[in-house]
């Protein structure tokens, strides 16, 4: 098994090569994505032949080229296990089987192995924070390194530049041939190294961390403390061990808001410098600050992203708003007025109103599935399908209902529906033919107050492909008006347990104001749902239309 493993600077990526052709870039669209902004958008490719035993990489032409093991390639370049990769500067190594050896920023790598020291002793996190002893905390440099260390929770330094600076200063503390934060992959398959330091002339060579020392940092939140390796006797022979020299190892997660983010790493070959439980939690305390300052980093991150998907849902809701009719058509002997109040930036409510060819007035509400932007999406497809639609010369309702619901159930996702009540207004007599498919009963208000529910003609579109709707028809006389809504009013809720505006409350609402404007009933619906709700949050959207007919 081949597999691909590295770093671009701040995220750390693990992929597995079966046979294939993938594409390698910045783009979301390529098989293997690297966010960096050094890596082209399509950048490289590569194809594995696992049979034959052969991995091909090619350049795709990206302006700050593909590397293998320190040489730009120009064309094409056979790989082999153990090649190190640069993709701009996005570093990568190519592995096979379980070796997962990892490039780091220095000559050293890192070798996950399956062996555990028998004098290694794993503490618990909160074992090692507890209070420094009196022998450490009188170190002359202890206190002023700490309070440099906690500087920088608030300067605006690059992760890597953080991380290098933190090496030097636990340098100042802890006697060691090499300190490391190390991070963890995605699929936490792999640990990396984000930043090291090595303060001897010689480079120590090789280190080996055994996927339980790996878990019981990560999984277990604990400290590792390793006296001296090499008096283990299954460690005798081991060529990773002999060629460190290692003396003295300790390990601590770096923790933070009950996730561990990294470990950090210290290791001596000093035989005089072999550590202790108080040289752990010195460490421990070091950590606890660059967990903060890691998690700040990553909070920025997501303030960032948020602020970028604000914008873009407040650009999403301006667009979808524009879709809506701007204002209702001249239709002599009625008036009509459309109001839509979002509960988020976008939403599934639509609505619309045209006078059509043939003279009648068309009036739609609708409700898609689900929330957000997903609904937002299904919304304007709905309204864009039935626009084409009602252009035609001859517009049925019943039959435009059904081309929409098979549409969306050959191109979209099961359970995607929307419920519709769509009415044709004719003007010579007040008549409104219309279908209701699963929608909300609109309410027919009479001039002397008599209410009708104008109920489901057929279920709602985008269900069944059998499903079929039926016209109806009423007749609008002089002071009777229409009331059609969204569930959103109804099912307005104040506590959360279902006390809701309910249908009760609205129709006898709609009633008393049956000799307002719809523009004076829309403002009074308003009003007496926010007197309802109060301070709770608004959980669905709210879209009403109205059609009030005026002879005179």
């Amino acid at each position: 098994m081949l597999k691909l493993v590295g770093t671009d600077g701040n995220k750390f990526y693990s992929w597995t090569l079966k046979s294939g052709k993938y594409t390698v870039g910045r783009s979301p669209d390529t098989d293997f994505t690297i966010s960096s902004k050094t890596v082209s958008s399509r950048h490289a490719e590569i194809q594995v032949d696992i049979g034959a035993g052969k991995c091909l990489l090619k350049d795709l032409g990206s302006k700050n080229g593909t590397m293998v093991n320190g040489v730009r390639i120009k064309t094409e370049k056979n790989l082999n296990a153990g090649d190190n990769i640069m993709f701009g500067r996005a570093e990568f190594k190519l592995t096979r089987g379980q070796e997962d050896h990892i490039s780091t920023p220095g000559s050293s790598t890192m070798i996950p192995g399956d062996d555990l020291p028998q004098n290694s002793v794993f503490i618990p996190l909160d074992e090692t924070l507890k209070p420094l002893p009196q022998k450490i905390t009188d170190l002359p440099e202890l206190l002023p390194t700490l309070f440099d260390m906690a500087k920088m929770l608030v300067v605006t330094d690059p992760q890597e530049t953080m991380l290098g600076k933190s090496l030097d200063l636990i340098g100042k503390i802890i006697p060691a041939e090499r300190l490391m934060v190390l991070f963890i992959s995605d699929d936490r398959e792999n640990v990396y190294t984000a930043a090291s330091l090595l303060t001897g002339s010689n480079d120590p060579g090789k280190i080996s961390l055994s996927r339980t020392i790996i878990n019981e940092i990560i999984t277990n939140k604990n400290s590792l403390l390793i006296s001296d390796p090499k008096t283990d006797p299954r460690f005798a022979e081991k060529e990773s061990i002999i060629m460190s020299e290692m003396k003295s190892a300790m390990a601590v997660p770096l923790f933070d808001e009950g996730k561990v983010l990294g470990i950090l790493y210290a290791d001596t070959t000093n035989p005089l410098h072999r550590y202790s439980d108080d040289y752990l939690r010195v460490l421990a305390t070091f950590g606890n600050i660059i967990a903060s300052r890691l998690l700040n980093y990553s909070l920025m991150e997501e303030r960032q992203n948020m602020q970028i998907l604000d914008a873009e849902l407040s650009k999403a809701s301006s667009i979808q708003k524009g879709l809506l009719a701007k204002s209702p058509p001249e239709f002599p002997g009625f008036r009509i007025h459309a109001f839509q109040e979002q509960s988020r930036f976008v939403g599934g409510d639509l609505y619309d109103m045209k006078v059509l060819p043939d003279g009648r007035l068309l009036v739609m509400v609708g409700d898609v599935s689900g929330k957000g932007l997903g609904a937002a999406l299904l919304m304007a497809n709905v309204l864009a399908a039935f626009r084409i639609l009602y252009e035609g010369e001859s517009f049925q309702p019943a039959e435009a209902v059904k081309n929409v619901s098979l549409q969306l159930l050959t191109y979209s996702d099961t359970g995607n529906f929307v419920t519709l009540f769509i009415g044709l207004v004719d003007p010579r007599d007040g008549s409104i033919s219309y279908v209701n498919a699963g929608h909300n009963p609109p309410l027919h208000v009479t001039k002397e107050g008599e209410l009708k529910l104008l109920k489901a003609t057929g279920m709602m579109a985008g269900a069944f492909d059998f499903a079929s709707w039926e016209v109806k028809k009423i007749n609008l006389s002089d002071g009777d008006l229409l009331f059609i809504f969204t569930d959103g009013v109804t099912e307005a809720d104040r506590d959360g347990q279902g006390d809701q505006f309910g249908d009760e409350r609205l129709e006898k609402l709609i009633i008393e104001l049956k000799g307002c404007s719809p523009q004076e009933i829309t403002a009074r619906l308003m009003d007496e749902i926010k007197a309802f709700m109060g301070d709770a949050p608004r959980s669905d959207d709210i879209t009403t239309l109205i059609i009030k007919r005026v002879i005179s």
